[in-house]
């Protein structure tokens, strides 16, 4: 038994090492994101936040996902426009595609595509480029000059992301919203009217709420994550390389955790409009 504990001991080792070590990445990355909003309230207050930084790395950012958010929300509606409208004119409810289509954009489609975006696109522009001042020791030479890299680096960064987020899931939402109303109206399946009247009749402010809060805290997510890669990145150029590819496929899974949690509790304590 002593031989068998002892083996099943030794097959277990690599997964407790494992778990350990993502509880110890987990509560780094809570308290960067603490400490990075610390620093940006607290400057912020007291004047001295590098609203320059900001500038730039928002300029950046949009630059970097402008273009591809345009890019995903065209067919992203047209996808979502031609599911919905043969599902209702199915069921004969072609009457609520409009109501359909436009919360289903609003309050999912437009928070998950820019929560991609924000992952994919700026994540791993930050990670890359915070990664690659991570080996060559910039970070270090800040920190040997009594400057704290959440403070310099990160807040800027966390600011500039909520901010570019919340203007992608307009982007996004606007885009893709557009583009269902082009296809089922302009395709004769619904009339402008009946469209217009079963989206205003079902949605409700706090559905917009929804959506920008979204927005604002994955763009907080990816940006705290991808910083947290940067600044633990090693190895030279093959060490930022898997602190990008790690940036993003955590940040994936994270968003799409968050986004069940947010939707759950959303759907649990606000009440829906009945028509």
């Amino acid at each position: 038994m002593s031989h068998q504990g002892a083996r099943a001991s030794t097959v277990l080792a690599p997964w407790r090492s494992k778990a350990g070590q993502a509880v110890d990445t987990f509560g780094a990355m809570i308290l960067l994101g603490v400490e990075a909003l610390y620093f940006a309230a607290v400057d912020i207050v007291r004047g001295r936040f590098s609203w320059r930084e900001y500038l730039e790395q928002a300029w950046f950012m949009t630059r970097v996902a402008f273009l591809p958010t345009v890019l995903v929300a065209i067919p992203f509606g047209v996808i979502v426009a031609i599911q919905v409208g043969a599902v209702a004119e199915q069921i004969g409810a072609v009457s609520f595609t409009g109501a359909v289509n436009g919360i289903g954009i609003l309050r999912q489609g437009a928070p998950l595509v820019t929560s991609l975006l924000m992952a994919g696109a700026v994540g791993s522009a930050i990670c890359a480029q915070i990664g690659s001042q991570t080996v060559r020791e910039e970070i270090d030479a800040m920190r040997v000059m009594g400057l704290n890299p959440a403070q310099r680096l990160v807040a800027p960064r966390m600011v500039a992301a909520v901010s570019v987020g919340l203007l992608l899931n307009v982007v996004v939402a606007a885009t893709a919203m557009l583009t269902g109303y082009a296809l089922n109206v302009g395709t004769g399946a619904v009339s402008s009217g009946s469209y217009l009247g079963s989206f205003v009749a079902f949605a409700q402010p706090t559905d917009l709420l929804l959506a920008q809060g979204k927005a604002a805290i994955f763009g907080f997510i990816a940006t705290i994550i991808a910083c947290h890669k940067g600044l633990s990145a090693h190895g030279g150029p093959k060490g930022v390389a898997d602190a990008v590819n790690a940036s993003v496929v955590l940040s994936v899974i994270a968003l799409a955790v968050v986004n069940v949690a947010i939707t759950q509790g959303y759907v649990m304590l606000v009440p829906q409009r009945m028509a």
